[in-house]
């Protein structure tokens, strides 16, 4: 609930801070006096458009405070704050604060911490609810009937959100086979062609590397076949270097132990000879790998072509060929078994849908019945507020299938005929400002609703009335405070004023050219004075103080 409201430099109020307490709070004053700065204010941390007219003439910026105080968050305000990553601890108020400048632009905090305007407009529908002479949210709101409704009649709206859901995901499932099936169908003739390709070229991984390497080598072959061969006949035959070489070893070692040079001599020789030898060897080694074949050059060219003109053709590398070539597969295998699939997916889409349904009529008997009893209990508060002649009806109307959704097969408004005769149609069209609000009264009332908006306002519900009317007003007033822990009522009333367990005087007064507002809560013995004000007008008589007295006695 509401529970403490700062408000600096707001149009004719300079520095204002009020605390709030549970039940029902009356706020009067004279016409003019600033309730409606008040109302302006509070709804600046609700999320209302910042004005720069609300900054105080000669001020650089307003300021409007609220703190907000609830045994647990409401589930609404938890999940908003959730998502904008705004931490409050259990036990600690929330505080929304909201600055204006006269320049343009504002900003917003809640716990300190920086927020959007958006995140102020998302948790005020659970922070603060508001009728007045020109409401059009709230009850007069058809979006919200039928949540309302849900909650009087004690629908299974969870169980319904279950099964929407699970009849969506199983429609979801079933487009999407539908889908893939029917895009394999369109392409199936061109994947047999294709796969009868990659059948044929039978693409292996690593493949063109290896090939790719085995026509450099052959090139390469090609290229240095003169020199090889002129290098084999150098290393070849009896009058080879290596013939050479070994024949002047052998006769050298003859005679090395003759002198120890020649022995070294000797040694370098024999090394020569290895050293030779291994040269023979690689070129050998060397003159194989290098083999020219230009048939197996031709044959490795050809093959790289056609691996590279199909990989080319389907978009991938030639590595990827084989992958390819299974996928391939895989999608004419998956037409051939998609028809079992789709039967199989189709059946649980109809079961799904089934459920929904019967869910679905569930609720909607649950809301008929629950319409029936809104009726009649809407019926019984009419007349006592004024609108004997006025006729209630919660109309649950089926929905076509296409605009069935989370929330069943229906949709709920609340409908009202203010003259005998006259047709049913909605509250706002209908109903004039004062008539609007007493019809809102009479179905909080009716409705006695909970989880809905943690502080409940009404302003100038009285308009227009008086007598037993504004008893009965000042009454179910208080009765609503009772049931939803805080209402808080701009009233003209002395009747209405009398029943608040907490009393604010709205002042307006002027010094010169200065023009301030005050709120003030009053004592008893203010609030009996204003309450015999309200009674009398300008000049305050005893007779008037007498009846303050008795209306504050009285309840």
């Amino acid at each position: 609930m509401l529970t403490r409201l700062s408000i600096r430099n707001v149009v004719l109020i300079e520095a204002l801070d009020l605390d709030f307490a549970r039940g029902l709070g009356v706020l009067t004053g004279e016409t003019g006096a600033g309730k409606s700065i008040l109302l302006d204010a509070l709804g600046l941390v609700l999320g209302d458009r910042a004005e720069t007219s609300l900054v105080r003439a000669g001020e650089e910026r307003a300021s409007v405070t609220a703190s907000f105080e609830f045994a647990a968050l409401p589930p609404a305000v938890a999940a908003a704050l959730g998502e904008a990553e705004i931490a409050v601890e259990p036990g600690e108020p929330l505080i929304i604060r909201r600055q204006v400048r006269a320049d343009g632009g504002s900003k917003a905090f809640v716990n300190d911490q920086p927020a959007s305007v958006a995140l102020l407009r998302e948790l005020a529908p659970a922070l603060v609810e508001l009728h007045g002479q020109h409401d059009d949210r709230g009850l007069v709101n058809p979006r919200g009937h039928r949540t309302l409704l849900d909650r009087y009649a004690g629908t299974d709206v969870a169980g319904l959100e279950r099964a929407w859901g699970e009849w969506a995901r199983a429609e979801a499932r079933l487009a999407e086979a539908r889908d893939a099936v029917e895009q394999a169908r369109a392409d199936q003739d061109l994947l047999i062609a294709h796969l009868a390709e990659l059948s044929a070229l039978e693409p292996q991984a690593g493949e063109e590397a290896r090939l790719a390497g085995a026509r450099a080598d052959m090139q390469k072959g090609e290229k240095l076949s003169d020199d090889l061969t002129e290098l084999r006949r150098l290393w070849e035959g009896s009058d080879s270097p290596l013939a050479s070489l070994r024949v002047a070893a052998r006769r050298l070692d003859r005679i090395a132990e003759q002198h120890p040079l020649l022995a070294e001599a000797l040694a370098a020789l024999d090394r020569a000879v290895i050293e030779a030898g291994e040269a023979e060897d690689k070129l050998a080694a060397a003159a194989e790998a290098l083999v020219h074949d230009p048939l197996a050059l031709e044959r490795a060219e050809t093959r790289l072509f056609e691996l590279r003109a199909a990989a080319r053709k389907h978009r991938c590398e030639v590595d990827d060929l084989p992958d390819l070539a299974r996928t391939m597969r895989a999608r004419l295998d998956a037409i051939e078994g998609g028809e079992a699939q789709l039967d199989a997916l189709e059946a649980a889409a109809k079961e799904a849908r089934a459920a929904y349904v019967a869910q679905a009529e569930r609720a909607h008997a649950a809301r008929v019945a629950g319409a029936e009893r809104l009726d009649a209990a809407v019926a019984a508060e009419l007349a006592p507020l004024k609108l004997d002649a006025a006729r209630f009806r919660t109309a649950v109307t089926p929905l076509p299938e296409e605009r069935w959704g989370a929330a069943g097969m229906d949709t709920t408004e609340f409908l009202i005929s203010t003259n005998p005769g006259a047709d049913f149609a909605p509250l706002a069209k209908i109903a004039s400002g004062g008539e609007l609000s007493r019809f809102i009264l009479a179905l909080k009332v009716a409705l006695a609703e909970k989880g809905g908006a943690a502080t409940i306002i009404f302003d100038e519900i009285d308009r227009g009335v008086g007598g037993a009317v504004a008893s009965a007003i000042g009454e179910r007033l208080a009765r609503l405070a009772a049931q939803e822990g805080q209402l808080l009522a701009v009233t003209h009333s002395p009747q209405v004023a009398a029943r608040g367990g907490q009393h604010y005087l709205i002042a307006k007064a002027s010094s010169g050219t200065v023009t301030k507002t005050s709120v003030v809560l009053l004592d008893h013995a203010a609030r009996q004075e204003e309450i015999a004000r309200m009674l009398s007008g300008a000049e305050v008589t005893p007779e008037a103080r007498a009846q303050a007295d008795r209306l504050l006695e009285g309840v």
